[in-house]
């Protein structure tokens, strides 16, 4: 194995270890390397179809393409689906091997470190620098046994760590040091540098803070990097932050979306939210549905029975009967397209206990939960005016009926999707990804009356990429980090 690796651990969750690892991972590309993004262990619903057939979270998609690499499940061996009472779906090397609740998961780990050092040695015999991002925080000491995801990783790779704080939430002196003091001196021992992120206003007001953390913990500098606006224009992992995902304001044709407790892929409505010409409303349980909405959407849910009660626990359900009568819009996906239906069922238990539940009764269709997974990108036309499409299906279930007789896309391969309700107001289908298509997007969006737009919408995520790449250029000593890259002895 000739490739260098180096991981980045935070002291925390959400303070940019995503981001730092594909703006790196850009940088580095740009300078000529072979560069292989990896992550051992990922809780998101938020993931992505890989080139061999498995699914990844969005975190590592979107690393894979700052690499400008294939996306394959060896980048993120590890994937958990949080569900509804049974726990999490635990996914390993892009297939799903079963269903666990968190106690179960601890005693699952260490057998699973075989399949996470396998990921990663693979990545690493085609690569110059394997770049890996831990998961949460690197202080969780109670989850150190069996750990996979931060330090029990990096011991088992024996491969040098990068610690991240995030200045933003406050107290990063604190939680840097304090990371020193709780972890054990072997862990310690590993971190070779630490990074202060999303730093706002004059650097030199913090020089003495950066000097303060490198004297307490004997770890490097490897620098202050401030923060970064256009990082909003890149696909997001967390379901936390789409409160702050949306835009709105004026007149502008106004879309709702739902964001049930387990909303999944919700990052294919990012080219949306990057629309100047509509008015993009994420809305969470205790929000009603404005009753000027153009149309509500429905999204992905990673546990539809219990998402489908916390709709009608929110009220949404009336909302939803009052926004139709209204002359109002309504579209479902994947999950949000079961949703619509008469009926979903669920014999096997795999969201829970076998049974079914009526949907909200908008579709004539029935869905049932089935063992099979669809994982594939597809491609075909629109069926009303046979306009193309690309995106991909992330799904398990049936869904058949009388309204799949009047189906809402046609894929390549002679296959139909979807169904529309006979006064086309109302339709749901299983392909997630529409959005990202400029054209696909333009034409949806004039339907309901929004203003032309200019976004490319993939242009805007690789020129954001190589932004964020010279933002990191600047602010972190990436000479240093490449001398403290060290081959993997594990």
């Amino acid at each position: 194995m000739s490739a260098r690796a180096i991981m980045f651990q935070g002291t925390g969750s959400d303070v940019g270890k995503s981001l730092i690892v594909a703006g790196l991972a850009r940088a580095l590309t740009l300078r000529g390397l072979k560069v292989a993004p990896f992550k051992p262990q990922n809780m998101s619903n938020n993931a992505a179809v890989t080139a061999d057939g498995g699914e990844i979270g969005r975190a590592q998609a979107l690393q894979a393409r700052a690499a400008r690499r294939p996306m394959t499940v060896h980048m993120n061996p590890v994937l958990l689906k949080p569900q509804s009472e049974i726990g999490s779906q635990v996914v390993v090397q892009g297939r799903v091997v079963g269903n666990a609740k968190a106690s179960a998961y601890q005693a699952m780990k260490p057998q699973l470190m075989h399949a996470v050092l396998d990921s990663f040695h693979q990545l690493a015999a085609d690569a110059d620098i394997v770049l890996v991002e831990g998961a949460g925080s690197a202080s969780e000491i109670n989850l150190r046994a069996g750990d996979i995801a931060n330090m029990g990783f990096a011991q088992a790779a024996q491969i040098p760590v990068v610690l991240i704080g995030d200045i933003d939430r406050g107290g990063v002196i604190a939680s840097v040091v304090g990371t020193k003091t709780v972890i054990a001196p072997d862990d310690a021992a590993r971190v070779a540098g630490f990074l202060v992120n999303k730093f706002r206003g004059d650097p030199a007001l913090f020089a003495s803070g950066m000097n303060e953390i490198a004297q307490r913990t004997g770890w490097t500098s490897l620098g202050l990097i401030p923060h970064f606006p256009d990082a909003r224009r890149l696909p997001a992992e967390d379901a936390l932050g789409l409160a702050e995902r949306g835009s709105s304001g004026g007149q502008r044709p106004k879309i709702v979306i739902l964001a049930y407790p387990r909303i999944s892929n919700f990052d294919e409505f990012d080219p949306l939210r990057l629309e100047d010409g509509i008015d993009l409303q994420f809305l969470r349980s205790g929000t009603p549905i404005p009753g000027d909405a153009s149309i509500v959407i429905l999204p992905g849910s990673k546990a539809t029975i219990a998402d489908l009660a916390a709709l009608r626990d929110a009220g949404w359900d009336i909302d939803l009967a009052a926004h139709l009568r209204r002359g109002g819009r309504v579209l479902g996906i994947c999950g949000g397209y079961q949703m619509l239906g008469r009926i979903i069922s669920d014999p096997d238990g795999h969201e829970g206990a076998p049974g079914s539940v009526a949907g909200l009764g908008l579709l004539d269709v029935e869905t049932t939960l089935t063992d099979d997974k669809a994982l594939r990108e597809v491609h075909g036309k629109l069926m009303d005016d046979q306009r193309p499409f690309r995106g991909y299906e992330m799904h398990i279930g049936r869904t058949d009926g009388p309204a799949t007789q009047t189906p809402f896309l046609t894929f390549s391969d002679g296959h139909r999707d979807g169904a529309v309700a006979a006064d086309g107001r109302i339709a749901g289908c299983y392909v997630h990804g529409l959005f990202a298509d400029d054209g696909l997007r333009n034409h949806w969006l004039r339907g309901l009356g929004a203003a032309a737009s200019g976004l490319a919408y993939e242009s805007d995520v690789e020129t954001t990429l190589d932004a964020l790449a010279a933002h990191l250029e600047q602010h972190i000593d990436v000479d240093r980090v490449l001398a403290l890259a060290t081959e993997p002895r594990g």
